[in-house]
């Protein structure tokens, strides 16, 4: 109960009876002053960690079918990812309010998912081409038909289909490939880990309370030295790389990762919706457990694009 209820004695308790708190410095309850509580279970202070055994549960479901994806390669990881671009594509409709158009859904979902199948081809360049044009098309198209916010629902083209390339591309290097999405995932995961409870043990100063009110300085920095750890984990589990090198990236990848997060966050704000969806019990939609991946994944695909081979590799 809050420090300011106190509860009173009473006699004999009649089955009709209901628990009552008084007010101020009044010895006696009066009946203007007395209101009846909850139950006061209902009204107890919840605790910073009351959603982790459902996100806990949510992750033992999810993390294997995914790792396994990830392990085996093609046609496994297409498949997946796949089907999480198709569902991201409804949470998005549904995220900038157009949920309820069925051509603009049935435009998004069948367009979305047209440069992941192309890259399926090897093509990768094929399929960046082919994103910029859907993204242009759906544009025009909700131009013409005066379809209020057509800008954010063409935003969902590049909000999706980048990272689901970047993955593709990233596992498309054989065993390099391989061994960079599987650190990249543990980097993401100890990032949300790490920020997660920091911030709800120490607290401290927000980090963007406008945009996100729970997150905080010292979770970004719990996040940072998570990933970090993971960072020198993965140097010394696969005995090649510079461990300082993949340390930095690693805590940098962290405050990208919160970038995502961050800018999903917005974007919620902005249409005044809590969650992207509700698959997942304990996160809300795949959006909202994959906000991190968002922008982590293009970096690092970007880099090695760039340098043509995998940040655990550089000397």
């Amino acid at each position: 109960m809050p420090s300011s209820c106190s509860w009173t004695r009473c006699g004999r308790i009649s089955p009709a009876s209901i628990w009552r708190r008084r007010y101020g410095n009044s010895r006696a309850a009066s009946a203007a002053t007395v209101r009846p509580l909850a139950d006061p279970l209902a009204i107890a202070p919840k605790s910073n960690y009351a959603e982790l055994p459902l996100r806990i549960i949510s992750a033992i479901v999810i993390a294997p079918p995914c790792i396994a994806a990830i392990w085996l390669g093609a046609p496994y990881i297409q498949m997946i990812v796949l089907a999480a671009v198709f569902l991201m594509a409804l949470e998005w409709a549904r995220l900038v309010g157009h949920d309820r158009n069925p051509w603009l859904i049935g435009v998004l979902t069948v367009g979305v998912p047209q440069p992941v199948i192309a890259s399926f081809f090897g093509s990768f360049d094929l399929a960046l081409v082919l994103s910029g044009l859907i993204f242009l098309a759906i544009m025009a198209m909700t131009k013409i038909a005066g379809v209020p916010r057509g800008i954010w629902l063409a935003a969902g083209v590049p909000a999706i289909v980048l990272p689901a390339l970047s993955l593709l591309f990233i596992r498309d290097h054989g065993e390099a490939g391989l061994v960079t999405a599987l650190w990249l995932l543990a980097v993401v995961v100890a990032t949300d880990v790490g920020a997660y409870f920091a911030g709800r043990t120490i607290g401290g100063p927000k980090l963007a309370p406008r945009i996100s009110p729970k997150k905080t300085w010292a979770g970004l920095i719990g996040g940072m030295v998570s990933a970090g750890l993971v960072g020198a984990g993965a140097i010394l589990l696969i005995g090649v790389g510079d461990i300082i090198l993949l340390v930095i990236f690693s805590a940098l990848l962290a405050v990208v990762a919160q970038i995502g997060d961050l800018s999903e966050s917005a974007v919620k704000r902005h249409f005044g919706v809590k969650d992207s969806g509700t698959i997942i019990p304990g996160h809300g939609g795949l959006f909202d457990r994959l906000d991190g991946f968002l922008t982590t994944l293009p970096t690092v695909a970007l880099v090695m694009a760039l340098t043509g081979t995998s940040i655990l590799q550089w000397q």
